[in-house]
């Protein structure tokens, strides 16, 4: 793009739509040009701090505008998979919030499209971009941590109660996504139990289990009824352990050297040696992840590459997330992965759009 400033607009101006035009418009590559919400007085709140753009209840502005490079949707979830094949058929970058969409055949065919016409497709998973999962990541990656065993994750707090969104598909995509992206693998088999309190058939509680091909496992606990204020996501390898907690302030990240070796004695009998190593608070960047998140959006636009979450990371959030509700509604019943469900690295990470996924589409999307 030789254009000195990226064009871009925002669809759905509620609860986040307003925090991304905000990250957005101070970033100086772009151009906040339009804001587009069905509701007037959203749209009215948001005008006088943005005197350039234009606010409009018309979608179909943005689309025929064809000096608008992206679109932002943070439209109600329902519309996600909706605004997003509309905006990738007229041939304009979509970054889509979480989760991209509500069944695993209109994600599918997101990332399909997006390919289909070499447009960025990125989804906000934001906590991908916060410096505690950088660096947990880093860890995985290098070996730092050991051999992964298993994650667990606690999102609890008391409210906001939904009247429509089940506690999973409300606060699960956020720690779902973390851990498919530290494993780096779709689960072979999910479980999950819930309940409901404040209203039938709305789940205000979820607990949920994941297995995964190499006997790794994640687990977690989502609810909004709940006397805590819980973030939290506790890693544990071989070598080392390490807890994420977003409500601390300094101390996000602790690294805890400690764990379990097994050992042979001389008399060749093989037994357990707990270890107790230090603590360590690792100095974490102090940025924020909204910010971090949008400028790495705005790096794809220019140098038209995958973003880390990338439309397959999103297809495979939705998929854990229907089959996971698919349990829920059996009464906590295990359920299979697909047979044919990818669990190797996604080889989509770091490749130009100019590139078509040809036979990795197949091999990826099936």
């Amino acid at each position: 793009m030789s254009k000195s400033k990226l064009s871009v607009g925002i669809v759905g101006l509620g609860y986040w739509g307003p925090n991304l035009m905000r990250s957005l418009g101070r970033l100086p590559q772009v151009k906040v040009k339009y804001g587009c919400d069905l509701d007037e007085s959203k749209r009215a709140r948001l005008e006088s701090l943005y005197p350039h753009a234009r606010f409009t209840g018309d979608f179909e502005e943005l689309l025929s505008d064809d000096e608008l490079d992206a679109v932002v949707v943070a439209s109600p979830v329902p519309t996600h998979a909706t605004l997003a094949r509309k905006t990738l058929l007229a041939d304009k970058d979509v970054f889509v919030e979480k989760p991209l969409a509500l069944s695993p055949t209109d994600a599918f065919q997101l990332v399909r499209l997006a390919d289909k016409r070499a447009r960025i497709l990125m989804v906000g998973h934001l906590l991908e971009y916060h410096p505690a999962i950088t660096r947990l990541k880093e860890m995985v990656v290098s070996g730092e941590l050991g051999e992964l065993f298993y994650i667990y994750t606690r999102r609890l707090n008391l409210g906001i109660i939904r009247q429509h969104e089940n506690a999973l598909w409300s606060l699960g995509p956020h720690d779902l996504s973390v851990s498919l992206y530290l494993i780096d693998q779709e689960p072979v088999e999910v479980q999950a139990t819930g309940h409901s309190y404040l209203k039938d058939g709305v789940p205000d509680v979820v607990f949920g289990n994941l297995k995964f091909v190499d006997d790794k496992s994640s687990h977690f606990h989502v609810s909004w009824l709940d006397p805590h204020k819980e973030r939290k996501i506790t890693v544990v390898g071989s070598e080392k352990m390490a807890v994420f907690d977003d409500t601390s302030g300094n101390e996000k990240l602790k690294i805890h050297d400690k764990g379990a070796r097994g050992l042979k004695h001389e008399s060749h009998e093989e037994y357990t040696d707990l270890y107790f190593g230090d603590t360590v608070i690792p100095h974490l960047p102090s940025e924020e992840p909204l910010k971090l998140e949008c400028e790495h959006f705005v790096e794809c636009l220019t140098q038209r590459k995958r973003p880390v979450s990338d439309g397959y990371s999103g297809l495979r959030v939705v998929r854990t997330l229907d089959a996971l509700q698919r349990s829920l509604d059996a009464g906590g019943q295990p359920v299979s992965g697909e047979e044919a469900r990818y669990t190797g690295p996604s080889p989509l990470r770091g490749q130009t759009t100019a590139n078509p996924l040809n036979v990795q589409c197949g091999e990826l999307l099936r």
